[in-house]
């Protein structure tokens, strides 16, 4: 018998990533069951800049900042985090607004985007074909990898995934070096939100460009992550997925090792294939 009704997810008191809802199991093979389970987050967060809304980001919260940081330099709002001046809470009891100021806006931000950006695509909404269009130099890096290290990322990724592990619903990217060793990873619901994260760790500890690193993501890969991976300088970007034709293109044109379906057994390269050796 089905449950006569449902309650929401309730939060997580100690991990903001999480909440419980109550599930009921149905199986082929036997009668079914309600029990508790654990899923992922997705809440919006609303964006201010000067204390004036501009988007609605939505997206798993933890590492908000990173979050924003990443974002903004990724739609070229800023050129590094040195032009943030401040986080701010405007509400205490809103912790779903984040107002960002900032020494100088580097392009119009509101003029180009609508007030919504949902967790599924990094760049929906966008008004025009020239706003998608990627203005940034290719990336150059003397960088290359073993085709050996780079089979044993996914399992280090995936072992370095808390919330994922709890609840199956969030993606990952990982920054790695080129001996394999993983530096920083993020989780969000959000493929693209995950790597702005990463990125806006990055601006924070000075390390942009990151000429000297490889990018692994969770999932496919799709025309905005390429477009981040260019933005930060990251000469290869590896995916368990499979990637776009749009981004196939733009990892060609832009000097990216762009590589998909990553196993322990291989991988494709679809780009610039110099930096994986043997």
């Amino acid at each position: 018998m089905y449950p006569a009704e449902t309650t929401d997810p309730q939060p997580s008191d100690t991990d903001p990533a999480t909440a419980r809802a109550v599930v009921f199991t149905l199986t082929s093979s036997a009668a079914g069951s309600e029990r508790e389970d654990t899923i992922a987050v997705e809440a919006p967060l609303e964006l201010r800049i000067g204390g004036r809304p501009v988007t609605v980001l939505m997206r798993t919260p933890g590492h908000d900042e990173e979050l924003v940081t990443g974002f903004l330099f990724g739609e070229g709002v800023i050129a590094d985090a040195d032009d943030i001046i401040a986080f701010e809470r405007p509400d205490a009891e809103r912790a779903n607004v984040l107002n960002v100021r900032l020494m100088v806006a580097r392009r119009a931000f509101n003029l180009d985007r609508p007030f919504y950006s949902n967790s599924s695509c990094g760049i929906c909404g966008k008004r025009s074909l020239e706003s998608v269009e990627l203005h940034a130099p290719a990336v150059q890096s003397s960088l290359t990898i073993s085709r050996t290290v780079l089979t044993e990322l996914p399992e280090r990724l995936r072992a370095a995934q808390p919330v994922f592990a709890r609840t199956g619903g969030v993606h990952a990217s990982g920054l790695f070096t080129a001996a394999g060793e993983l530096v920083a990873v993020r989780e969000d619901v959000g493929r693209h939100n995950a790597l702005d994260k990463l990125v806006g760790r990055a601006l924070n500890e000075g390390q942009v460009p990151l000429s000297g690193r490889v990018l692994l993501v969770s999932g496919r890969v799709s025309y905005e992550l390429v477009q981040k991976a260019v933005a930060a300088g990251i000469p290869v970007l590896a995916a368990v997925g499979a990637p776009s034709s749009l981004a196939v293109e733009l990892a060609t044109r832009f000097g990216i090792t762009l590589i998909g379906f990553l196993r322990p057994s291989g991988m494709n390269v679809y780009a610039n294939p110099r930096r994986v050796v043997d």
